[in-house]
């Protein structure tokens, strides 16, 4: 019995055995198939944000086609954040519960589908449609974020994360400088949805064919698919996690709802500028993000602390909105929108915050409820502001008045996240140092 308990002590103690050739070649191929992944979910998230913004250059087309309103058009379009903000809670526990092969694709489909059946002019399909785009979309960023992770070392991880979220804004961006001037030049928004919808479908069929399989087997019987939302009651439970989601929502709406949907109307029709400077405009604010995000993240990152750059990052963004519906200094409105969107940059700062002020168990689940938090203030918001502001565009006794209602709505929403700031539990270094190395 002694000699047999040496035995396994001395097996237990020997060194592993190292990989052989076959297993390194076959994790290199594996390594870069991730990669190969990543690009084509970076693909996906530009698109995504594409269909996203898309809709705020063709209102009056939207109107004809499904045969209502103004006001009946922001209702379909806001159906979108209903199921993005509830999908966001599945799509971070399903990759990691079932792996990206078996979850990513399945979001592109599930957006290209939802486009084809926009296309199709009937309400009934243009909601169904917009439901099934929200639904798509909430697994593009987080499942970037995921392939990323495997397929980069640490070194080049934020790196990647940083493109991936450049690449989106740039689609939000050419969701309405580039559709604009299609749609000005006559192109149907029938061909359009159809076109972007098989575009879409045709980048599923590739992800899935490059996303390598992962062994997950035994992780999946894990208390089966009701372990899927189990970190969630962590997370939910932290006072700390809502702050973080009504900051992000107050000042992702004015972008979200104010410019993706609202802004191209707001600017032709209020302020009577031609649709090919309205579109433009308009366009300036996901171009900020470009800039915004990534800059106000080393701002937070060099200086320590998250809560004053979020705070000072408000007030810019109520100082741009300011000057462009009240013009107290002399330069153009796509100026103060481009400053808006760098400033709205500072949205991704409470994403940072949740995972810090939650256990590292449950960071990946984290991110998929403030996901839900915010577009669920962002579905909320939206019929508000369409039924008080939205549905004038255009019809209002005083167009200048009613345009400066539209901004002062955006300005309150930033002075609220200002507020909500002050309750957020600062995270940075500076506060929270690291301990010194002796």
């Amino acid at each position: 019995m002694a000699s047999g308990n040496s035995v396994s002590a001395a097996e237990g103690r020997s060194p592993s055995p190292k990989p052989t050739l076959a297993a390194q070649v076959k994790s290199e191929a594996q390594t870069r198939g991730f990669i190969i992944a990543w690009a084509f979910t970076v693909i996906f998230y530009f698109l995504e944000y594409a269909v996203r913004s898309s809709p705020s250059v063709m209102i009056p087309e939207l109107e004809a086609s499904f045969a209502t309103t103004a006001l009946g058009i922001s209702a379909i379009l806001a159906v979108y954040y209903y199921t993005y903000s509830s999908m966001s809670l599945v799509a971070g526990a399903a990759l990691d519960h079932f792996g990206a092969k078996r979850t990513v694709p399945i979001g592109v489909l599930v957006l290209g589908i939802g486009c084809l059946l926009f296309s199709v002019p009937a309400v009934v399909a243009g909601n169904t449609g917009r439901l099934l785009q929200g639904a798509g979309s909430a697994f593009a960023f987080t499942g970037a974020v995921y392939l990323a992770a495997h397929g980069f070392s640490a070194r080049y991880l934020a790196t990647a994360i940083g493109v991936t979220q450049c690449v989106g804004m740039l689609g939000g961006s050419a969701g309405q400088f580039v559709v604009g001037p299609m749609m000005e030049r006559g192109l149907s928004v029938h061909v359009f949805w159809v076109g972007i919808g098989a575009l879409i479908l045709a980048n599923a069929v590739l992800l899935y064919v490059a996303t390598p399989r992962e062994q997950l087997g035994a992780h999946i019987q894990e208390g089966g698919f009701g372990a899927l939302l189990k970190p969630y009651k962590i997370v939910f439970s932290n006072p700390q996690s809502y702050l973080c989601g009504v900051v992000a929502g107050l000042l992702f709406a004015p972008t979200t709802i104010g410019d993706m949907i609202w802004g191209v109307a707001a600017f032709q029709k209020d302020l009577q500028l031609s649709y090919h400077n309205a579109v433009v405009t308009a366009s300036m604010v996901p171009l900020g993000w470009v800039v915004g995000c990534p800059l106000v993240g080393w701002l937070s990152d060099r200086i320590g602390r998250r809560k004053p750059v979020i705070i000072g990052s408000a007030v810019v963004m109520i100082l741009a909105a300011v000057q462009i519906a009240f013009k107290p200094l002399p330069f153009s409105a796509k100026v103060g929108m481009f400053i808006f969107g760098v400033g709205s940059g500072a949205a991704m700062l409470p994403y940072s915050i949740i995972k810090e002020v939650n256990p590292d168990s449950v960071k990946g689940s984290a991110t998929g409820g403030i996901n839900f938090l915010v577009f669920a203030l962002t579905a909320f918001l939206g019929p508000i502001f369409a039924s008080h502001v939205g549905r004038d565009y255009g019809t209002a006794v005083d167009l200048n008045q009613h345009f400066q209602k539209g901004a002062i709505f955006w300005i309150a929403c930033c002075a609220a996240a200002i507020v909500v700031s002050f309750f957020l539990r600062e995270t940075g270094r500076a506060v929270h140092p690291q301990p010194a190395t002796k």
